[in-house]
């Protein structure tokens, strides 16, 4: 028997609008932002920019004026300018070692696909981002799911596994906006020699230690195996860093298929995410301001709305809007009011868990921020 493709895509397309969970590009760059990761505003920065072009211009080397890097980093996409950046970057982070990859995506695909051997355990949050579900599936190793942020479930999972390790979490989860309990994980993976791997995606850039990250905010930056920091959200830019030890990096540049098997950066890039790194430690003043907006916001919502918000201090708020009809409705009347906001639906998120994802940055104004909590709290 034959079986039609184009059925299968139309009865796959089909489910997820009977669903309403049907996925659609869309363009609102006339509202207001409310949506993106951009936290400091720098994609849109106008002294970023100037930066970017200066030392582009400045650059005595042959590579800065091609618009790709013609290959693989092992084969004619390595330069000078990338293996510099690595290590300004680990030092920024106060590691010994770092290797860069084409996206946060690339980065956990890479890294969970080449450490998860037969015989090793992986275990991680249950709200982890999809590239590190990606990346485990990649593996050979077997793998375990904790509660989010559930200690004691965490070390019943540690009590089971053997081979090697690996306890993978976010610091900042990227669906609810709250952090990981760092200081008590890293006592438990000490005590059953346990691997630790952070994702910083969101909190670099945004915590008040020039944007270094939460582990490094809490002197935890020793005790873990690696992180993974990206420079696709407040740094504005594109791609990602894995810090670790200089045994891991080689590891990486031999058995990660996502960094071996891929068009490198182009120089170009590599330029934003150094610039973008000089002006984050020259930030703290804008960071301040963020958070001091993240708070602004978080009291200007009423009661009945504040007991749907998911616990966060982070640039990521949530509302709860239990189903996907509810919470998309909600969505679009904020969007025709000029907010920029957006409904994360299941299975996104787990059933009865959809809710509205605004992110705060330091670009909106408090105007702004009064006129979305009105619309909020009148139509919620």
């Amino acid at each position: 028997m034959t079986f039609s493709a184009d059925n299968f895509l139309s009865n796959s397309l089909k489910k997820r609008l009977d669903q309403n969970a049907l996925r659609k590009l869309v363009i609102n760059d006339q509202l207001i932002d409310f949506c993106s990761n951009d936290y400091l505003g720098f994609a849109s920065s106008e002294k970023l920019f100037q930066e970017i072009e200066t030392e582009l211009s400045t650059l005595h080397s042959s590579h800065s004026t091609l618009t790709g890097s013609t290959g693989s980093r092992l084969l004619a996409g390595n330069s000078a300018y990338v293996e510099e950046l690595e290590k300004k970057i680990a030092t920024f982070h106060n590691s010994e070692a770092g290797l860069i990859y084409n996206s946060g995506y690339d980065a956990n695909l890479g890294l969970f696909s080449a450490l998860g051997q037969k015989g090793d355990t992986i275990i991680y949050d249950e709200l982890i981002h999809a590239s590190v579900h990606d990346g485990i599936k990649l593996s050979s190793g077997s793998a375990y799911m904790f509660r989010h942020n559930d200690i004691s479930h965490l070390e019943e999972r540690l009590k089971i596994p053997g081979g090697i390790v690996y306890v993978v979490v976010e610091s900042i989860y990227s669906m609810d906006g709250d952090t990981a309990p760092l200081k008590e994980i890293v006592d438990l993976c000490k005590k059953y020699n346990a691997n630790l791997i952070v994702d910083e995606a969101h909190a670099t850039g945004v915590t008040t230690n020039t944007g270094k990250g939460l582990l490094q905010q809490l002197r935890l930056e020793q005790d873990v195996f690696a992180r993974v920091h990206t420079f696709g959200k407040a740094l504005g830019c594109h791609g990602a860093i894995v810090l670790g030890s200089d045994l891991l990096r080689n590891f990486l540049i031999n058995f990660s298929r996502s960094f071996i098997y891929t068009t490198a950066l182009p120089v170009k890039s590599l330029i934003a995410v150094n610039q973008a790194y000089q002006l984050l430690q020259k930030s703290d003043e804008l960071i301040q301001q963020l958070h001091e907006k993240i708070n602004y916001f978080k009291s200007l919502l009423s009661e009945n709305i504040k007991a749907q918000l998911i616990q966060s201090d982070s640039a990521i708020q949530c509302i709860v809007v239990s189903g996907n009809d509810k919470v998309k409705n909600l969505a679009t009347l904020l969007q025709q009011c000029g907010y920029d906001v957006r409904a994360i639906l299941s299975p996104t998120v787990p059933k009865g868990k959809e809710r509205l994802r605004i992110c705060i940055h330091t670009l909106n104004s408090n105007s702004q921020i009064e006129g979305l909590c009105n619309s909020i709290n009148k139509n919620f």
